[in-house]
Order: C-alpha cells, then sequence, then structure tokens
C-alpha cells in the first residue's frame, strides 16, 4: 500500500533504510522521571538531534506539540502497564488504531512480553492491531521482550531471535528488540527475521562508549537502527547524542568518530 510506504518514510529514513527512534513512553511504567519532565524540551532536543522517529502516549501528543523547529516522525504506543501493578509484564491495549490516527499518528507500536503469564494475551493483541494497521496502510514497530518464568536470559541470542520472528510473523513491519551483546551474535537475529530490526536502548549505560559500541554493532549486524530512550533523554547533552548516534546509523560513523564529537 502506498500510504504505508509514504509513512513509513517519516520514521524510517528513505536513502539509508534506517532509523534513529526515541521512545519516551516511559511514564505510564515508571512515572515521570528526568529527562520526561518537560516534555516538549526534550522532544525538541532529540528532534534537534535528527532523531526520526519518537514514541509517546497518546495524551502526550498535546503536551508534546512544538508548533516549530525541526519535523520528526510520530508513533503513537498502544500498550500499556505499570510497575505497581501486579502483573508489570502484562500489558493491556490503552489506545486504538483509529483514536492514533486521529491524533496525527505516522506510526504505531505496541509492547509484547514472550513468555509472560499473560503472553496469550498480548500476542492475541498484536496480532489484531497489525491487521487493523494493515487496514489502514499506518506501520507498526512491535517491541518484543522475553520476560517470564522460562526466561533466564532476556538477551540470550536464542531467545532474542525467537521473539523477533515472533513479531515478524505476527505483522509487524518493524521489530524491536533488546541487543545481545556482539555483532556476531545480533546478526542472527537480523537474519532470522524478515522485517526491519532495531535494538532497544535498555537501561542507562555508564559511559558514552558503552552506548556508542552497543549501536554501531547492531548496525555492523545488519540491524536497522535503534529505539533509544534513556540513553538519548536521559544524557547531559541528549541533542549531541542523537547527533552522534545518527551518523553512527545512517553515515557510517565509527565509535571513536562519534566520542570525538561528544568530547569523551
Amino acid at each position: 500500500m502506498v500510504g504505508k510506504r509514504i509513512r513509513m518514510e517519516r520514521i524510517v529514513d528513505r536513502d539509508s533504510g534506517k532509523t534513529v527512534i526515541v521512545p519516551m513512553d516511559h511514564g505510564v511504567t515508571l512515572g515521570p522521571m528526568p529527562g520526561l519532565i518537560d516534555m516538549r524540551q526534550t522532544i525538541n532536543a532529540v528532534a534537534m538531534g535528527g532523531a526520526n522517529a519518537i514514541v509517546i502516549h497518546k495524551g502526550l501528543v498535546e503536551a508534546g506539540h512544538r508548533r516549530r523547529g525541526k519535523d520528526v516522525g510520530l508513533i503513537i504506543h498502544l500498550s500499556a502497564s505499570t510497575c505497581m501493578a501486579p502483573d508489570p509484564n502484562c500489558k493491556v491495549l490503552v489506545c486504538s488504531v483509529e483514536e492514533a490516527i486521529k491524533l496525527g499518528a505516522d506510526a504505531l507500536s505496541i509492547h509484547v512480553n514472550i513468555g509472560a503469564e499473560d503472553e496469550k494475551s498480548m500476542l492475541k493483541d498484536l496480532g489484531q492491531v497489525a491487521r487493523e494497521a494493515t487496514e489502514w496502510g499506518m506501520p507498526l514497530l512491535a517491541m518484543m521482550y522475553m520476560r517470564g518464568p522460562k526466561v533466564k536470559n532476556g538477551f540470550d541470542v536464542n531467545v532474542v531471535k525467537h521473539a523477533a520472528r515472533v513479531g515478524a510473523e505476527l505483522g509487524a513491519d518493524i521489530v524491536k528488540v533488546p541487543y545481545t551483546g556482539s555483532a556476531e551474535t545480533f546478526r542472527e537475529v537480523v537474519e532470522g527475521c524478515f522485517v526491519p530490526v532495531v535494538i532497544a536502548g535498555g537501561e542507562k549505560m555508564e559511559t558514552d562508549r558503552d552506548i556508542l559500541e552497543m549501536v554501531k554493532g547492531s548496525v555492523v549486524a545488519g540491524g536497522a537502527g535503534v529505539s533509544i530512550g534513556r540513553n538519548a533523554f536521559q544524557h547531559r547533552d541528549p541533542t549531541k547524542v542523537i547527533q552522534v548516534i545518527y551518523k553512527l546509523v545512517h553515515n557510517g560513523f565509527t565509535v571513536d568518530d562519534g566520542l570525538k564529537e561528544l568530547g569523551a
């Protein structure tokens, strides 16, 4: 569908075929946190850095709409849970496809925890949302994590590539998964998934080198870019770190090139 292709180009660079996404849906899960207090300021910072898209919940669309400055793709997140729930791994739909479209979304995202006690409900939601997204010509990003009693290591390549494949087979246009720790192992994830794969940024890292080596490793492995949150909006200079990540993803920058620009 030409509509979906056009919208994909609002969140994925049409020339490189890669993307730098900044998710900012953490407020529902964890509450207000540093970097996500003044949403207009934060969204402006990452947009000026060159982020291709952001991920936010529906209630933040108005709060984060800047009305000026560099444009950035809007991905509205459809599912949620809080850290205070009896089972925080159980994500439920809190926004519909049509509601997101009315709010101006360029794309949609949904979170699925493979291995969780309520995996079946999340898989059902993924299938339903994928069907509706196809009908409306909306790109769908599936955030696929491995969390549950049988998951011993959520970064193990065998479970990560399984989760990525589930997202693709159930209709996602882009799949987001944790980085497996090396380009060699992450290549297995990419090769086993027939749609673009981006990495999650994960917990706040200690050094800029850690961030950039993760980003570069995923790209070397054939990944389609990053969906990096806390390591971007909680960075001492969010605009600058996004500029550097953009160059690693789209322009072939090395880790050393990036560290030099960051002054690290």
